[in-house]
């Protein structure tokens, strides 16, 4: 894997820069995910692999879906609380966001920074690169005082970053309730990387979906319109494409199931018919039963004591939590212990 030398702390005059890590076995390690997860039981892929170019352009549809409360509940609470959220530390800090998509969201504190401080440096992490462009340069039309180093990566390269460059006086940002696609486990473990890169007068603001009603969450991950499923069948388009599948898409179907024991919506693609599926560039077959399903996201839905709880095993204090009048969603600021 090479990243770009340049420091995130030592810009060009430019505005915009995007450093793009280059990882030389991307395409190996997609052939082994496939090929450990659909030979596993039951058959598994990892979500990251959902955001190719037209994953990402159908996830940022999936925002403005009706039944998709997430988005829309979370800017309500960030505008709800922009003063509180942007605090005043009495200087200008750096703003860094994983997983920023389309910036949305991300737009309102934004402009809350810059009326405080004047200027800001946003530097937001993501796996696409075109979608990260094209927010940054949409963001640069807006905002005359804003400066963006964007990073276009997977989490684990963009914590490495983020900690070789030991960056003070920072708020780093993990909206949309991405969290909820790690395991318990995994969330702590991120969290702890998180932790790992900050000092103490960093904050850390991470958004966390609720639990709620049966109903209201699986109609959020399984909309009329079938975005969604467009969004989990693609990831068998992506196959058929980049690893030489034989994937017919007309025979596996979008599944949502809500695992209440886990706490967690649970999408899965499900195979229509009994039928073999080949996989060229890792010489596979793969056998399915009619109804196998093969687990591609998991979306844990949190409880407030889970969420001090999580909090507490990484090293945070939990300082303020917001949540909507329905109290369907929460926006929570952390600060290193």
């Amino acid at each position: 894997m090479k990243v770009d030398e340049e420091s995130i702390t030592e810009m060009t005059d430019a505005r915009l820069n995007v450093e793009t890590t280059v990882e030389e076995h991307a395409h190996d390690q997609f052939k082994m995910n496939v090929f450990y997860g659909l030979s596993s039981t039951p058959k598994r892929l990892s979500p990251k692999y959902f955001y190719d170019a037209r994953g990402s352009q159908l996830f940022e549809q999936i925002c403005e879906l009706p039944e998709y409360y997430p988005t829309r509940t979370e800017k309500t609470i960030i505008e709800d609380n922009l003063d509180e959220i942007v605090g005043d530390s009495g200087h200008e800090m750096v703003l860094v966001e994983f997983g920023s998509g389309s910036s949305v969201k991300t737009q309102l504190i934004i402009e809350a920074c810059l009326r405080k401080y004047g200027k800001l440096h946003y530097a937001p992490i993501d796996i696409s690169e075109s979608i990260l462009r094209q927010a940054s340069e949409n963001l640069l039309s807006r905002f005359q005082n804003l400066k963006i180093t964007g990073l276009a990566s997977d989490y684990t390269t963009g914590l490495a970053t983020l900690k070789k460059e030991k960056i003070h006086r920072k708020l780093i940002l993990f909206l949309g309730s991405s969290i909820g696609n790690f395991t318990k486990n995994e969330a702590r473990d991120f969290l702890l990387k998180i932790r790992e890169t900050m000092y103490q007068d960093d904050r850390f603001l991470v958004g966390m979906d609720l639990l709620k009603s049966k109903e209201v969450l699986t109609s959020a991950y399984d909309d009329a319109a079938g975005v969604t499923a467009q969004f989990n069948l693609n990831l068998l388009q992506r196959m058929n494409e980049e690893l030489g599948a034989d994937f017919d898409l007309t025979k596996f179907r979008h599944k949502v199931v809500f695992n209440e024991a886990e706490s967690r919506i649970e999408m899965h693609l499900e195979s229509t018919e009994e039928q073999s599926i080949y996989v060229e560039s890792i010489d596979c077959a793969v056998e399915f039963a009619a109804g196998e399903t093969i687990h591609t996201e998991n979306s844990y839905k949190f409880s407030p004591a889970w969420i001090q709880q999580l909090a507490s095993l990484s090293g945070f204090d939990l300082a303020k939590t917001w949540t909507d009048e329905n109290d369907w969603f929460s926006l929570n600021l952390m600060i290193p212990v």
